[in-house]
């Protein structure tokens, strides 16, 4: 479904020379060379700059390198989702799974599920949490995937084109490296985050995010808030090694071996459930449903 002449091209960028390419490809660098060049020749645009210390980017080849990774994954989930709607059938829910969108609390909801709707059975797919998966899989629910677990608001929903179903108000957390200062304690005061770098989504995204963000400017500007703009693994791995503090739920405790999530003592919580078409179908409307009766119980 892509130019195979993409993966190699990766594995040079990531290299950084022609002959590791080539091993990792278990081919000569000879034809790595060739590769690349056809690729170049075909794009009509040059991607590295050769030199004698080795191969660095272009800015052509940079862009390339950031759109390729994306064009890949995509062709491959593209397959996945092709296979799954062979095996789709009417009592088929179909739950997109995620490091930071696991599956968890419906595994956990399950059997009560079940009991209601005995028909109706569950499909987990993953995917891999980008800016364009995130996009394209909540803005098209329903299509290839019906439901998917997370955290949400009115904002959010907005943003992305879908509906959600609170299942509960999850605490805001922070999260932080197992050798950070602060991964002794059990639980967290805002004074414990005074001279800390807190990592929180930009402005925008979610309204209980930006009432907490207000709060730390207004009450607690001894903690200095630092800007990203999507939560993601490398996100995660960005809080490890920087040692910053990142917000956090507690539904993401396993995402990162390396990492602690610990409550934080205020009042900041923010809704967590599935997220579904504006227009579910009618299984979904059964399974929603039976999941609300459970909640009741």
């Amino acid at each position: 479904m892509y130019n195979h002449q993409l993966e190699t091209f990766l594995r040079v960028a990531d290299a950084g020379s022609f002959n590791k390419a080539a091993e990792q490809s278990f081919i000569t660098p000879t034809a790595v060379i060739k590769q690349i060049n056809l690729l170049e020749a075909d794009l009509d645009v040059k991607l590295f700059e050769r030199t004698h210390r080795g191969l660095t980017l272009t800015k052509a080849g940079m862009s390339l390198y950031n759109d390729a990774k994306y064009v890949i994954q995509y062709c491959k989930d593209s397959v996945i989702r092709a296979k799954n709607a062979m095996q789709e059938g009417e009592n088929v829910i179909r739950i997109g799974t995620s490091p930071m969108t696991p599956a968890g609390v419906l595994v956990e909801l399950w059997p009560k599920i079940h009991e209601l709707c005995p028909e109706i059975k569950f499909q987990l797919i993953p995917y891999e949490n980008t800016p364009e998966n995130a996009r394209e899989i909540l803005k098209n629910l329903g299509q290839n995937i019906d439901v998917v677990a997370g955290i949400f608001d009115d904002t959010m929903l907005n943003l992305r084109s879908c509906a959600g179903f609170e299942i509960s108000r999850q605490p805001i957390c922070c999260a932080v490296s197992i050798h950070h200062r602060l991964a002794g304690k059990n639980r967290l005061t805002v004074q414990d985050l005074y001279g800390e770098r807190l990592m929180l989504m930009h402005r925008n995204w979610s309204h209980y995010v930006d009432v907490l963000r207000d709060d730390i400017w207004q009450n607690h500007n001894q903690i200095q808030i630092v800007d990203f703009d999507f939560y993601s693994v490398d996100v995660f791995n960005r809080c490890e090694n920087s040692n910053d503090v990142l917000m956090a739920v507690q539904a993401w405790d396993n995402v990162h071996p390396l990492l602690k999530v610990i409550p934080v003592e205020w009042n900041h919580s923010i809704p967590y459930g599935l997220l579904h078409s504006h227009t579910p179908s009618e299984t979904v409307k059964r399974f929603l449903s039976a999941i609300q009766m459970v909640l009741h119980q």
